[in-house]
C-alpha cells in the first residue's frame, strides 16, 4: 500500500509541474533578436464582431491560409507609436497550436532561408506555442528598426475542419520549391498615432 500511495504522490507531483511548465510557456514567447522589443498575448475566444470592428484600424490585413486551400483567418498589421502590431486572429473553427514571425527590411533580406530559398522556421526571431489552442496571438514589435520597406513571414499551425495544417500570411512566394510566403509593406501605409496628432496640430 506503500508503494501505491508513494507513486501516486510522485505521479501528481510531476502532473503539477507539467501544468506549470505548460503555463509559462504560453506567457512567454521566443525572442533572440535583440534589434525588437516583443510582447505577445493569446486569446481562447473571441467573437467575429469584435474583429470586425477591428479592421478598419488595420494598415495591412491578409488571408491567413492553412494547406493551401483553406482561409483559416487573418493576419493583420496596425501602429501604436513605435510600436508596430502583428495579429494573427482565426474563424470560429480554426485554432492556433503555434506561430512562427520574422521581420526585417525588405532590402536586407532578413528572413531566414535555406540555399534553395524555402524558409527556416525554425530560425524565425519571433514564436510562440500553446498546449492550450488560441484563436488570436499578438506580437508587439519595435517599428523604429524596420525602414519604409519592410517584410515579414507570419507561419503558424493551425486546427480546423481538415484537421492540423501549416499556415501562412497570404503574400509573395519565396524562391523554394514550396508554398510558402511572405508579406511586403510600406511604414507609411501605417502611420504612429502620433504622425497623426502633429497633423491636427499643423491644421
Amino acid at each position: 500500500m506503500k508503494k501505491i500511495t508513494f507513486y501516486f504522490s510522485l505521479t501528481l507531483i510531476f502532473a503539477i509541474l507539467s501544468c506549470s511548465s505548460e503555463i509559462y510557456e504560453d506567457e512567454n514567447s521566443l525572442d533572440d533578436n535583440p534589434n525588437f522589443r516583443t510582447s505577445a498575448s493569446f486569446t481562447k475566444d473571441q467573437g467575429n464582431s469584435g474583429r470586425q470592428q477591428m479592421e478598419e484600424e488595420y494598415c495591412v490585413s491578409v488571408n491567413l491560409i492553412a494547406g493551401q486551400n483553406y482561409i483559416a483567418g487573418t493576419v493583420n498589421v496596425s501602429r501604436d507609436g513605435d510600436d508596430l502590431v502583428i495579429t494573427y486572429a482565426t474563424n470560429e473553427d480554426w485554432t492556433i497550436d503555434a506561430t512562427h514571425l520574422s521581420i526585417g527590411n525588405c532590402n536586407d533580406q532578413t528572413i531566414p532561408t535555406t540555399n534553395s530559398g524555402n524558409p527556416k522556421v525554425g530560425r524565425f526571431e519571433h514564436s510562440t506555442s500553446h498546449n492550450t489552442p488560441v484563436n488570436e496571438v499578438v506580437y508587439v514589435l519595435d517599428a523604429s528598426v524596420l525602414e519604409e520597406n519592410y517584410c515579414f513571414a507570419a507561419h503558424a499551425e493551425v486546427s480546423g475542419p481538415s484537421g492540423g495544417e501549416t499556415a501562412w500570411a497570404e503574400g509573395v512566394g519565396f524562391d523554394g520549391n514550396n508554398w510558402a510566403m511572405f508579406v511586403e509593406a510600406l511604414l507609411s501605409d501605417c502611420p504612429s498615432g502620433e504622425e497623426e496628432n502633429d497633423d491636427e496640430v499643423a491644421l
